[in-house]
């Protein structure tokens, strides 16, 4: 039984994540946020909950402690939070990181709503972690699983890209965590 972690389980991508990640064979999946309420319907009574918050360091080390994959889909104070969940990953010996960053994060100049984002993947390329970067277009709410990735250094191609898209990949890396390993990846719907 694989264990999977999702900090930031509320965010609007996270129900997308989740169901794709429960049609995985054998994944024992629990969800990390800061209010049980706003967890998508019907997950909390499927799923083991921790609620907490990702500013927490020592909720943040309970909460990873015996995880196989961590999958990170925050926003706010990401530099806190994404060192807090390094560190708790470090000392814990959980190795496997995905993590959800932004479009236009190695832009220059670097807009200043992106400075988060850019520090999340600075923090994880350092970490010595295995992890996979996502760096998705804007998001929609399209039904259609379609995406293109860029590698890091490699020119953005795509258009916005369906959550349904995202959340698919997501599940790919968890049934095959070896998949991406040390990459820093745009994901974008195909123009």
């Amino acid at each position: 039984m694989k264990k999977v972690i999702i900090i930031g389980a509320s965010g609007s991508l996270a129900p997308y994540v989740i169901n794709a990640i429960e049609q995985v064979k054998d994944v024992e999946l629990t969800l990390f946020a800061r209010s049980k309420k706003r967890l998508p319907e019907n997950a909390a009574a499927k799923h083991h909950v921790i609620e907490g918050d990702a500013t927490n360091y020592p909720a943040v080390k309970v909460a990873v402690a015996g995880q196989d994959v961590v999958y990170v889909n925050l926003a706010g104070n990401l530099e806190v939070m994404t060192g807090n969940i390094v560190k708790a990953m470090q000392e814990t010996g959980v190795k496997r990181i995905i993590a959800i960053s932004s479009i236009g994060i190695y832009e220059k100049p670097l807009r200043s709503i992106l400075i988060p984002y850019r520090k999340l993947a600075d923090i994880i390329e350092g970490s010595g972690l295995d992890y996979t970067i996502l760096r998705p277009d804007w998001f929609t709410s399209g039904n259609e699983v379609d995406y293109i990735l860029t590698v890091k250094g490699e020119p953005k191609t795509g258009t916005a890209i369906s959550r349904r898209s995202i959340a698919a990949f997501v599940a790919t890396l968890i049934e095959s965590p070896e998949l991406h390993n040390r990459e820093n990846l745009g994901i974008s719907k195909p123009d």
